[in-house]
């Protein structure tokens, strides 16, 4: 893993300088602290220039490199033969040496051992089309010049970010936003239709980011940008979920289990020691379970757990790490949140309120200390309908909306309590959801399990600056996936829109950062592509068992495989107990952000619905945590990247 920054000067006279590139790369040293490189070229010219010259050129491209495979030669930039490519990546590319193998039957010739390399010589072969035979997750800049064009792409599912902006000519590009800010030297003008978007569903959806002018660009897709400035953005990847393989249930349990298998191999390939994030659930489970399989050294697993007992799945890691016979660490969360808290919303460069950032930060930081890279079991709840809302929608099918009409369902959804609804183990939460989106179409019922700020509830905190700024139609990012997805059934296209928006923005932006702010690299084998694509060709009914099991066939397949107690357990989730700290033991650290002077003259927010908001949290009548977390978050991102508070 390592973090990318680049220059292109299509059409602008400023020149691109080693410094720059160096500035850029200083400020997310981080993501790769054991090395730096920088091409720095004439557009016209073929030529080389290391970081001790003194030049200037058009193009520029930068790296921080986190050392994971060919230690020793296998630093970047990487070029072919002579010397018209130049490639940046972050990630990895897990068939390398398949790809290697055919590369030099062909006579193609490699000066390192890195998997990156292969990358140039198959651009060399297959042009852009060389994205169809990578098997990994990645985001790299290849800078072709004899066509004098910038390539950028990203991986298939999203794991390996890259943002973007034009100025003045310019193509700036890096693995995060605050690179490309340190390009600008100034601060854009903030997003307002981002913070409707990160208050709905608590991270901003590509294309978009929280500043105006900057973009991500969207997973499984490439920009072209030429010599004249032409930029050309084009998705070369799409699950299809219509052609279903006419195969029997067994032959489909096989093939998963050799997918499965096969893309956990491939992740273990490594010249840095490896380890494995362990919850005890289900998928994070069955990986420790093939790591152990296919590996020659005892696993080394790390778990993350709470002395709130409804939160803590210590317990089930326990009894799978005994199972496997790992070598386990645990790692005990406290509220100690406003201590972190900053620095995080620094790293993660956007408004962002998953609350199992928290965790997730923690415990990639103690198992950084044991190894560099680890695995875990992301991916595989969109793989196999994990999510309790899976059933959910399924049995909202059966209660058409307009039977009863949308107030009836409502109505309904107002009377059920909101006490205590950031609980784990609490229910109510989920029968307020079902109700609350049952008088909807199917879209908008697993758009409104989606939100934690409904459209009503903006309204009544937005300031009339807010809401003159802002279009309430944040629904349709949701909705119009939905009605792309290349499926026929509920499941399909629910699973279709997970993979496309909650997995890549929310999910893999919280690990991508979590990860890389303590320099450790992490793999996700449920995530290949090659099982995505299986998955989508068997039957949404073998997924989600007699319409209401969750991972029927995962947890058929591997029911011999796994301790009977974690086969047997139902999903928890992955989250704080954040409605009982923000209550108590953070109570004070809420007030100092939310009821300060620079909270309430920003002119974002009716600061008199926001009290109300926090007594009705404070005195338990209702649970906000989620709402009231989302809000300190954006507080702190404006004090930070716009007040330019010093937290680090």
């Amino acid at each position: 893993m390592c973090g990318i920054v680049g220059v292109y000067n299509f059409g602008s006279k400023k020149e691109v300088s080693k410094d720059i590139l160096k500035k850029m790369c200083d400020v997310i040293i981080h993501r790769g602290p054991d090395e730096e490189g920088y091409y720095v070229a004439s557009k016209f010219k073929v030529q080389s220039l290391k970081l001790e010259n003194e030049t200037v050129g058009d193009i520029g491209l930068g790296i921080r490199r986190l050392a994971i495979i060919d230690l020793q030669t296998g630093s970047q930039p990487i070029h072919n033969e002579d010397n018209t490519l130049w490639i940046v990546c972050n990630g990895e590319i897990y068939n390398f040496l398949e790809l290697k193998e055919d590369l030099l039957k062909k006579g193609h010739k490699f000066y390192t051992k890195t998997d990156v390399e292969t990358v140039v010589h198959l651009y060399e072969d297959f042009d852009i089309d060389c994205l169809k035979h990578l098997r990994g997750m990645y985001a790299f800049a290849l800078w072709d010049q004899k066509k004098q064009r910038l390539f950028l792409t990203r991986d298939r599912v999203g794991k390996k970010p890259l943002y973007y902006t034009i100025h003045n000519g310019s193509l700036i590009f890096a693995s995060e936003i605050k690179a490309i800010l340190q390009y600008l030297n100034f601060t854009p003008e903030v997003n307002f239709e981002a913070i409707n978007y990160f208050l709905t569903y608590q991270y901003i959806p590509q294309p978009i980011t929280i500043f105006k002018g900057i973009f991500k660009l969207p997973p499984a897709s490439y920009m072209l940008c030429d010599k004249n400035g032409n930029i050309k953005i084009e998705r070369y990847w799409k699950l299809d979920f219509r052609k279903k393989q006419n195969i029997t249930f067994n032959e489909a349990k096989q093939k998963i289990k050799e997918i499965l298998t096969e893309a956990t191999k491939l992740r273990l390939i490594s010249d840095v020691p490896i380890g494995a994030f362990l919850s005890g659930g289900h998928d994070s489970s069955i990986i420790v379970g093939l790591m152990t399989q296919n590996s020659t050294q005892k696993v080394k697993t790390f778990s993350v757990g709470f002395k709130e007992q409804d939160f803590s799945e210590l317990k089930y890691a326990k009894i799978v790490a005994k199972h496997f016979g790992t070598e386990h660490t645990e790692i005990i969360v406290e509220p100690k949140m406003a201590e972190v808290l900053p620095k995080l919303v620094w790293f993660y460069d956007q408004p962002f309120a998953d609350t199992s950032m928290v965790p997730s930060y923690y415990v990639a930081n103690v198992t950084r200390n044991y190894v560099k890279v680890a695995l875990n079991g992301d991916g595989g709840d969109e793989n196999f309908c994990g999510y309790l809302r899976y059933p959910a929608i399924k049995l909202a099918s059966l209660f058409p909306f307009e039977l009863l009409g949308n107030n009836f369902y409502t109505e309904v959804g107002k009377v059920i309590p909101l006490i205590e609804t950031t609980s784990a183990k609490n229910k109510l939460k989920y029968f307020k959801r079902f109700f609350t989106a049952l008088g909807n179409p199917t879209p908008v019922r697993q758009v409104l399990w989606h939100c934690f700020f409904t459209n009503e509830q903006k309204d009544f905190i937005y300031s009339d600056f807010m809401k003159s700024v802002v279009n309430q139609n944040v629904y349709h990012y949701l909705i119009d996936t939905y009605h792309t997805a290349k499926a026929y059934d509920i499941i399909d296209k629910i699973s279709y829109t997970d993979i496309n928006t909650y997995l890549p923005e929310c999910l893999l932006v919280k690990m991508d950062i979590a990860s890389m702010a303590n320099s450790l690299e992490v793999r996700s084998p449920f995530l290949d592509h090659k099982l995505l694509e299986f998955t989508a060709t068997i039957p949404s009914s073998w997924k989600l068992g007699y319409g209401f099991i969750t991972k029927y066939i995962l947890k058929e397949t591997f029911k011999n495989f796994l301790p009977k107690d974690i086969i047997k357990r139902h999903k928890q989730g992955f989250g704080l107990p954040i409605g009982k700290w923000l209550r108590y033991e953070l109570k004070d650290f809420v007030k100092e952000i939310l009821c300060s002077e620079k909270f309430i003259f920003r002119g974002l927010f009716n600061y008199k619905n926001i009290k109300v908001l926090l007594e009705k949290h404070f005195s338990g009548k209702e649970d906000h945590g989620y709402r009231i977390f989302a809000l300190v978050n954006l507080e702190l991102w404006f004090r930070i990247f716009v007040d330019k508070e010093n937290v680090l």
